[in-house]
């Protein structure tokens, strides 16, 4: 790891921390240090969600520690200031309203609008490129999990294993697909007309197969100059580096720019025991080791094959991120290149975040919004993700209490 960018430095708490005040420090301080107790993380992602849902006063409580840390407010108005302080920083925003597992039609189509509505106000500022959307907001889960489970019992490349399987789906079941299609259409029609990229998040594998085509096709229609639309990849999963492969193929072959954004991957544990439950093979690299590498292969084709495709280095592990700096430099391309961007969650890693952003790239904090009661989800995933990636919590206790013991100084 000789040749990296000399001016990158995660351990500068200075950067990192600057947007935030002394007070707000100690509180994130508070906060991760009772994310690193699984206890406590235990109960509370059992508690909180029953004391929403029984109308119990807690609102005022979860406001003011997880959900400020996580997320922008509760609606975009809330929001935009975050955003706003960020841009002061140089960091920017890729705006997602966390509102998950609402189904119905009606929901489905009220989500469809409010995505638009995001959108529109993302290209009125300076610092929101991109909005982050999941298929599941927009379609009955057990409809894409039919699709998935069709298309596993079809031969051929995705594109005709998803033709096939839409084939295959009764007369109601297709209107409602194309209903689907449509609004999938409308969010991605808007973002390359307003320029705000569009991301598609990854879901559970029994229905990422159709998700996957979508996006594809999504692509194929808009992302003929420039990147509109951006698949997720999880690289816990052991098939991802062949699929990016293909992905590339299908993108040469059409003619449209890839839109990569890499991730290790949100659902693991869910993943590995359905799997166990089920009789199948876990979809789930065995170990780290693997899923790193995976990433960081993952990483290198992108930037390899840079003028086609668009990558996001979605990460917080620190080794990734530099990595992508260093072979970017290597290549003798600028940070900011238009086909490489870095993003954070917010609330997590600034020290990636800020001082990549103080380097010159182009980088980003993940940002929901939405009502208490609807990104608790969001929010549960969160404080278990602090708990059971290793030393996530321990790195980010560090970092604070060495920036609060520079201040003093």
């Amino acid at each position: 790891m000789s040749n990296l960018q000399p001016n990158i430095s995660f351990d500068n708490t200075e950067f990192a921390f600057e947007y935030k005040t002394d007070k707000q420090l100690k509180k994130a301080q508070f906060l991760f240090s009772m994310m690193g107790q699984p206890w406590i993380v235990k109960m509370g992602t059992r508690l909180a969600p029953w004391s929403i849902n029984a109308g119990l006063p807690v609102k005022g409580i979860i406001r003011s520690t997880i959900f400020a840390q996580f997320v922008g407010g509760e609606t975009l108005e809330e929001t935009a200031v975050v955003a706003k302080k960020l841009g002061e920083y140089n960091v920017q925003v890729i705006l997602d309203y966390g509102v998950e597992g609402k189904e119905g039609e009606n929901n489905f189509d009220q989500a469809c609008e409010e995505f638009i509505r995001v959108i529109n106000y993302a290209s009125t500022q300076p610092n929101i490129p991109f909005m982050s959307v999941k298929v599941t907001g927009f379609a009955r889960f057990s409809l894409l999990e039919k699709i998935d489970s069709i298309m596993h019992t079809c031969e051929g490349t995705l594109m005709k294993r998803y033709l096939q399987a839409i084939d295959r789906l009764s007369p109601e079941e297709k209107e409602e697909w194309h209903r689907v299609r449509h609004r999938v259409m409308r969010v991605c029609e808007a973002g390359s007309e307003k320029k705000v990229g569009v991301f598609i998040d990854a879901e559970e594998t029994w229905v990422q197969d159709p998700v996957d085509a979508l996006t594809i096709l999504m692509m194929d229609t808009f992302n003929k100059e420039w990147a509109v639309v951006y698949n997720t990849l999880q690289h816990y999963r052991h098939d991802r580096i062949q699929f990016l492969k293909d992905s590339y193929e299908a993108a040469v072959e059409r003619k449209f720019i890839l839109g990569a954004k890499l991730v290790r991957g949100a659902y693991m544990e869910k993943e590995r025991k359905r799997a166990a439950e089920m009789g199948y093979p876990s979809p789930i690299h065995p170990d780290k080791e693997n899923t790193d590498r995976d990433y960081n292969d993952g990483v290198k084709f992108c930037i390899d094959n840079i003028d086609r495709v668009a990558l996001v280095v979605a990460s917080h592990n620190e080794y990734s991120n530099l990595y992508a700096a260093q072979l970017m430099q290597q290549k003798g391309l600028p940070l900011n290149h238009p086909h490489i961007h870095w993003s954070q969650l917010y609330g997590m890693s600034d020290n990636i975040t800020f001082n990549l952003a103080h380097a010159g790239s182009s980088v980003s904090k993940y940002l929901p919004f939405g009502p208490i009661k609807d990104v608790i989800p969001y929010l549960m995933r969160r404080a278990q993700e602090n708990t059971s990636v290793k030393g996530q919590t321990g790195r980010e206790l560090a970092l604070i209490k060495k920036e609060l013991e520079r201040r003093q100084k």
